[in-house]
């Protein structure tokens, strides 16, 4: 009897989505209450800093998997599947608003930069005047490579992870990371402050 109630927090996602798709509400309870935070965090990143947007996705999102629960592609891991739609839906944003305007750019890419799961590269910035021009640019890089960039280094997914989830190979993946991290070094390595001081001979 414990399965009921307590228990569905313990079941994987994959399962829980089997009891959504059989008319279970409480099962899309527990779903939604492990990845609403996660979805909220990643549409305010990808849609430019917009709160009220980044509240009302995941309403939506779920909104879509409630009416159409036998979408889910039992074929993939949950987390993957998700985040696929989610990129989706702002890529449709995109297109509605054909042109993103340089301020939500920069705001959507100043949380990636700030954010715990960069250490990397926060270790490699040094200075609000190198963080802004590393932020800037970013924004000059197409969506797609900005979603893969998002993907690999906020959401920590995988190659593989992020080929399904934006619907191309991994070698795709591996050679936009490694484009945005060549080309954005190229950029940046004059004011990077840790690159070694130029010398005259």
């Amino acid at each position: 009897m414990r399965l009921f109630q307590s228990d569905l927090s313990e079941l994987a996602d994959e399962a829980l989505m089997r009891r959504i798709q059989r008319g279970n509400e409480r099962a899309l309870e527990v779903l939604y209450e492990r990845y609403s935070l996660r979805l909220v965090n990643y549409f305010h990143r990808m849609l430019g800093g917009d709160h009220d947007k980044a509240q009302d996705f995941p309403q939506d999102l779920f909104l879509r998997l409630v009416k159409r629960p036998e979408a889910f592609d039992t074929g993939r891991p949950f987390s993957t599947w998700i985040f696929a739609v989610a990129h989706n839906m702002c890529k449709n944003d995109y297109r509605r608003l054909e042109v993103r305007s340089r301020d939500s750019t920069v705001a959507e890419l100043q949380q990636v930069l700030q954010a715990p799961s960069v250490n990397d590269l926060d270790q490699a910035i040094d200075g609000r005047a190198f963080r802004e021009a590393v932020v800037e640019a970013l924004a000059a890089f197409d969506p797609d490579q900005r979603t893969t960039f998002l993907l690999r280094y906020q959401e920590n997914r995988s190659i593989r992870e992020i080929g399904q989830a934006i619907d191309c190979s991994e070698g795709t993946v591996k050679s936009r990371l490694f484009y945005t991290t060549r080309k954005l070094a190229r950029m940046l390595e004059a004011l990077n402050p840790y690159a070694p001081e130029c010398t005259t001979e």
